[in-house]
């Protein structure tokens, strides 16, 4: 495509799609090569063309689901701080001189690693040619920033290495905030300006075939490793284009790290393992970011392998490892504003699909009239969340969300249907230092008069702060022996299992008020 180099530019050997004459580099004397990265340890899918950089020429992209988490001293969150304007000046230069000597065509017909090492050595050569004087590692943060613009996500990159990293916040071109351990705090990762920015949105979106631009400003996407991505541009977004990624773990979470980080106990985590196994049917509900999907993921690590389980999300991002899954996704209108499918479409059609359990990623509509019908008709063990600050106002807003979709019902018969559907109640929330827990494991018992009754099995007390200003508290039990799914894990074989963990929450409990 490009010829080998040899030493000099001149030793070039023709190719068939040659650069233009006017953009071949005049000979120059060898140019100093900076060290080659070392090869990285998983390949990458093949290159697909990407929307322009603003600068005349489409980018090309892969994706980064095979991207290798980098170790969190290695990338710190001021990673551009020290950077001057005088750096993304000289960056802008050479990548505009890169955009007009490059064959992306032909690049896009390469693997990852070739076409990052051919974008090296052109850089190198735009370098010497234009006798730029920086230093080796200056010359190396070049070549990364330049390559992780052409092949990846920009500026990004760095970031969505970091496995510690939950949430990145995107505040137009300058303004960059992470949260790490449950606190928010704020980058030097910038764009060159907004329309890169703007390109890095419609290269992320455009992967899973939708787009965001004046005419569709609002976007729900997902990164190929299954992190969400919400977009907003303007005219919406007043201050520049708005980027905002949930990112997960490439190593999924388990009930039993949660015991570890002292999200619940090893006597409540036993419960929930009950609760997955036993096929109840439980809502999970929490405010933004508490780590209701996180949870939601772990509990479905409890589904036997020969269930047949749907999943309905608006982005894709349940990670489920049982065989027999099948995954739902809805899709916004068209320009025209046809052809939207909305997560009660999909809830209704996953009803004809022979579902042995239905998992909705996030209940927020008048889907959940058809969740709580599904739940009541063989569905059992089917799962959702939704977003409440306790499990009493999370069965008020389904009973909201069901009269707000235009059902004419009763209240009391809104209010019998949620009895009989939801047996459980998982409260989750994160405290004012960060840290997550589980707050209520909560039964719907029934009603009493107009009145749903609810009893908590487990419940998290806050008792204070530590000097760094922690969360002090305990779990405890409320001494329920016998709860309502009771008879259920005794179908399942967990009766036993149940009562011990049961009984020794309640050791655990009367030891810590002892």
């Amino acid at each position: 495509m490009f010829g080998k180099r040899s030493g000099t530019s001149e030793a070039r050997a023709p190719a068939p799609a040659a650069r233009p004459a006017s953009l071949v580099p005049a000979p120059v004397s060898p140019p100093a090569e900076a060290p080659k990265p070392a090869a990285r340890t998983a390949a990458e899918p093949s290159l697909t063309p990407f929307p322009s950089d603003g600068l005349g020429a489409p980018l090309v992209s892969a994706p980064s689901a095979s991207r290798q988490p980098s170790p969190i001293n290695q990338v710190p969150s001021s990673i551009d701080s020290r950077r001057s304007e005088a750096f993304y000046q000289t960056k802008s230069t050479i990548f505009g001189a890169l955009i007009e000597a490059i064959d992306l065509a032909q690049l896009a017909r390469l693997d990852a690693d070739s076409a990052r090492e051919e974008i090296r050595d052109i850089v190198n050569e735009i370098i010497a040619i234009k006798n730029i004087v920086m230093s080796i590692s200056e010359q190396e943060e070049l070549l990364d920033d330049i390559c992780n613009d052409v092949l990846g996500f920009g500026p990004l990159e760095p970031l969505l290495s970091r496995d510690d990293i939950a949430d990145i916040m995107v505040n137009g071109s300058g303004t960059v905030y992470i949260e790490v351990k449950g606190k928010i705090q704020k980058t030097g990762i910038r764009f060159r300006d907004n329309q890169q920015l703007l390109n890095i949105c419609q290269r992320i979106v455009s992967q899973i075939g939708r787009r965001v631009d004046e005419s569709s400003p609002i976007c729900d996407a997902r990164l190929p490793d299954g992190s969400r991505v919400n977009a907003i541009v303007p005219p919406l977004a007043i201050d520049g284009p708005a980027l905002t990624i949930r990112k997960f773990k490439k190593d999924k979470l388990t009930l039993d790290q949660l015991v570890k980080f002292g999200t619940i106990t090893e006597q409540g985590a036993e419960i929930l393992r009950i609760i997955g196994r036993s096929r109840v049917n439980c809502l999970v509900s929490g405010g933004t970011g508490s780590g209701k999907t996180t949870l939601l993921n772990c509990l479905t690590q409890f589904i036997d392998d020969d269930e047949r389980i749907i999943t309905c999300e608006d982005a894709a991002e349940l990670q489920l490892q049982q065989p027999h899954v099948v995954r739902l996704e809805t899709r916004p209108p068209n320009l025209e504003g046809e052809g939207q499918v909305t997560m009660r479409d999909l809830v209704r059609n996953c009803l004809r699909m022979r579902p042995e359990r239905i998992i909705v990623g996030e209940v927020r509509g008048p889907e959940a009239f058809d969740l709580l019908q599904a739940m009541n008709t063989g569905h059992d063990g089917s799962m959702g969340t939704l977003h409440a600050n306790n499990p009493r106002e999370a069965l008020s807003r389904l009973e909201s969300m069901i009269t707000m979709g235009g059902f004419s019902l009763p209240s009391r018969t809104i209010r019998e249907m949620i009895c009989a559907s939801v047996d459980v109640v998982i409260q989750v929330a994160r405290l004012r230092d960060g840290s997550r827990k589980i707050t209520h494991i909560t039964e719907v018992m029934g009603m009493e008069g107009e009145v749903i009754i609810t009893q908590d099995l487990f419940v998290y007390d806050m008792t204070g702060e530590d000097a760094q200003g922690n969360i002090l508290g305990r779990h405890r039990s409320t001494g329920i022996g016998r709860p309502r799914f009771w008879d259920r894990a005794r179908y399942y074989g967990e009766e036993q299992r149940l009562a011990v963990a049961l009984d020794a929450a309640e050791a655990a409990t009367n030891a810590m008020r002892a």
